[in-house]
């Protein structure tokens, strides 16, 4: 299959979940066998119009991000090379017509990934970027709910999750037991505060919790601990890559996710998959609670008390380091669905 994916700002201009989520599913499409094309702004070196890294053919519809250059050049650079399918991010807005009218001129159906952090304008542009598609594909059925306030059609929106690498979590050795572990960058939005005040209501209690992730809000995290007298049992772990992350879950009873925004929780997902009971705090702009509606290992909780009784409440659960129930958010489990997506779309295409 031939797939054009559409990206102006890839994750070497701004690293941000949305455009790794698309890129990550471009080089599992080449490493399936598809054919890939990411059409962009040029990234790389040298005044080439084409790179061709790991069986991903990058091709530059301009030498640097502009909007209305990338939307006026893209629609014949995707009619030219040809496409099955159209896989394009809906930032900047402009290029999603675009990318519409290049896949008219394939013959291919337009699908849109929209996962909810590309910083939209609003207005005329976002609602013709949310109506043009065939389809739209967000990792929650929050940002679904947000992309139809944008404009989609509810009928035209399909929830896909994020995946995980269930091969790495069966292969990589458990750490050192630990209570409670917690990841997210250390910013603003982590609300690392609502743990640490529920850790500090079991002071008379042995725990023991981990912090992984780092940022600017890191000292002042670790002042908190301090001034809670809990920082002999708090670890904060740094950032740590994706094995060592893995490790610390395998090793890890129960996770904690507490961030004020989520379009889709990676994190908890992850260590769901290696065994931890998980413990979500609702957020209105979190879809976290999403990832533990219906599963008897976790607990949704509004506040502090509620926090540390959960904590303690987890306790009845044995300790594991794999859930078998999380084999469907799988890497290959979650491109097959993009798959089916696709196939259904060039079926449907083909009826008009």
């Amino acid at each position: 299959m031939r797939v054009a994916f559409v990206s102006m700002k890839t994750s070497h201009y701004r690293d941000t979940k949305g455009a790794r989520r698309l890129e990550r599913l471009a080089r599992q499409m080449a490493d399936a066998g598809h054919d890939v094309t990411v059409y962009c702004a040029r990234w790389w070196d040298g005044d080439e119009r084409r790179f061709e890294p790991d069986d991903i053919s990058y091709r530059a519809v301009t030498a640097e991000p502009n909007a209305a250059a990338f939307a006026a050049r893209l629609p014949v650079r995707i009619a030219r090379n040809g496409a099955d399918v159209v896989h394009a991010r809906p930032m900047p807005p402009e290029s999603v017509p675009a990318a519409k009218l290049g896949g008219a001129l394939a013959r291919a159906p337009l699908l849109v990934d929209w996962f909810g952090d590309e910083d939209l304008p609003g207005g005329r542009r976002t609602e013709w970027a949310a109506r043009a598609p065939d389809r739209i594909v967000t990792p929650s059925e929050m940002v679904r709910t947000n992309a139809r306030e944008q404009g989609a059609d509810g009928d035209a929106t399909t929830v896909i999750p994020e995946s995980i690498d269930v091969d790495l979590i069966r292969e990589t050795a458990p750490a050192e037991t630990v209570d409670v572990a917690f990841a997210h960058p250390l910013d603003e939005s982590a609300n690392v505060e609502s743990l640490m005040l529920g850790l500090a209501e079991l002071r008379e209690r042995d725990w023991s919790a981990t912090i992984i992730g780092d940022g600017p809000y890191r000292e002042d995290y670790e002042r908190q601990a301090r001034d809670l007298r809990i920082d002999d049992r708090v670890t904060f772990a740094g950032a740590c890559d994706r094995e060592e992350r893995v490790s610390l879950y395998r090793g890890a009873h129960v996770f904690v996710q507490t961030a004020y925004r989520e379009q889709f929780a990676t994190e908890l997902l992850w260590a769901l998959a290696c065994g931890c009971v998980g413990i979500v705090e609702y957020q209105a702009r979190s879809s976290a609670h999403e990832l533990i509606e219906q599963r008897e290992r976790s607990f949704r909780v509004t506040s502090t008390q509620g926090m540390a009784e959960a904590i303690v409440d987890a306790g009845t659960y044995e300790r594991r380091t794999f859930d078998e129930d999380f084999a469907e958010f799988d890497h290959d489990a979650v491109r097959g669905e993009y798959e089916d997506l696709y196939a259904r779309l060039i079926d449907e295409r083909g009826l008009f």
